[in-house]
C-alpha cells in the first residue's frame, strides 16, 4: 500500500490492539441459549503484526527496515 503515513499506521495498530484486548476479555458468550462470537483472534493478531511492521518501516527513516552497520569497500 503506497501512501501510508506513520500516523495512519500507528492509529490502525492501536485499533487492532484495542480489538485484541476486547477479545481477550471474552471471545464468545451465551445468553438465553443464543451465543455471540467476537472477531477471530487469529485475524486480529495477523493485523497487529501487519500494522506493527508498517510502523517499524515508517519509523526508521523509510529505509525499508534495513539497518546498515558497516560498509566494507571491495578492492
Amino acid at each position: 500500500m503506497a501512501g501510508i503515513t506513520l500516523a495512519q499506521a500507528q492509529a490502525k495498530l492501536a485499533l487492532w490492539m484495542a480489538a485484541d484486548d476486547k477479545v481477550a476479555n471474552g471471545q464468545t458468550y451465551s445468553i438465553g441459549g443464543r451465543s455471540l462470537s467476537r472477531a477471530d483472534a487469529r485475524l486480529i493478531q495477523e493485523n497487529i503484526k501487519f500494522w506493527n511492521d508498517w510502523v517499524v518501516r515508517l519509523s526508521d527513516g523509510g529505509n525499508g527496515g534495513v539497518l546498515v552497520k558497516a560498509i566494507t569497500p571491495v578492492p
